[in-house]
C-alpha cells in the first residue's frame, strides 16, 4: 500500500479479469527479483501506441469511468468530486516521484510504470491485443500505473532506468522494486544495460524488497 494513500481513499480496485493473478504475491529481496528478471535483446521494430487499447471502460464499467479516471479516484489524498460522466472536481493528490502535490486532476498523467513502448520492447510485442489492452489497463497491481504530474511523466517518456529515475532520489529504491515487479508481474524481458542498472540500484537499496504476481 502506498503510503501517501489517505484513509478516507475509495475501496480497493479489483484486478482486472483479463489480468488476474495466476496465483499467491510473492515477496523477495530486490536483488532476488532482479536476478529473476528474463534476459534479450529488445525491438521496437513494429512498435504503434495504438496498439495498447488504453484507456478502457475500467475495473467497474457501469461507474462510467475510464481507467484514468477510477486511478485518479482510488489514488486522491483528498478525494474528488465525481460528476456526471465521471467529470472530477476538486481533491488532492501527491505525485510520489517529484515529490509534489498536485490539487487538479487535469495537471496529472497516469503513468504506466513500465512504459508501452518499452513493453512492446520487452515482450509484449508478441501478445495478443486483448492481452496488451489488460496491460496497458492493468489496475490489478497498485505499481502498475500511478498518478504523477504530468511534467514526470513527460520527463520520463518511454525511457527505462537506465535513462530516467525519479527527480526525487529518496525514492529510487521504491521505484526499482516497483519496475521490477511490473516485469516479473507480467514476464517482461530485460536488457543487459537495464539489468546492470538494476543490479546497481538493488546494491544500493539492500533493504527493499519486492512484491509480484504473474498476470496470466
Amino acid at each position: 500500500m502506498h503510503a501517501y494513500r489517505s484513509a478516507a481513499r475509495p475501496a480497493r480496485r479489483l484486478p482486472s479479469p483479463t489480468a488476474r493473478p495466476a496465483h499467491a504475491a510473492e515477496t523477495v529481496p530486490l536483488d532476488e527479483a532482479v536476478a529473476s528478471l528474463p534476459l534479450a535483446t529488445e525491438s521496437r521494430d513494429g512498435y504503434a501506441r495504438e496498439a495498447f487499447k488504453h484507456w478502457n471502460s475500467g475495473d467497474d464499467p457501469a461507474d462510467g469511468c475510464t481507467t484514468r479516471n477510477e486511478v485518479l479516484i482510488y489514488e486522491a489524498v483528498e478525494v474528488p468530486a465525481v460528476g456526471p460522466r465521471c467529470r472530477l472536481t476538486g481533491g488532492s493528490w501527491w505525485s510520489y516521484d517529484d515529490q509534489t502535490t498536485v490539487r487538479s486532476a487535469s495537471g496529472l498523467d497516469i503513468d504506466h510504470m513500465v512504459p508501452l513502448a518499452e513493453a512492446w520492447d520487452s515482450g509484449a510485442s508478441d501478445w495478443t491485443a486483448q492481452r496488451r489492452e489488460a496491460y496497458a489497463n492493468d489496475q490489478g497491481a497498485e505499481a502498475s500505473l500511478v498518478a504523477v504530474t504530468a511534467r514526470s511523466n513527460r520527463s520520463k517518456a518511454d525511457q527505462d532506468p537506465v535513462q530516467w529515475m525519479p527527480p526525487a532520489g529518496e525514492v529510487h529504491c521504491r521505484y526499482a522494486a516497483e519496475w521490477t515487479a511490473t516485469k516479473l508481474c507480467w514476464n517482461l524481458t530485460t536488457d543487459d544495460t537495464e539489468l546492470a542498472a538494476l543490479n546497481d540500484l538493488a546494491t544500493a537499496c539492500p533493504d527493499q524488497t519486492v512484491t509480484y504476481e504473474p498476470a496470466t
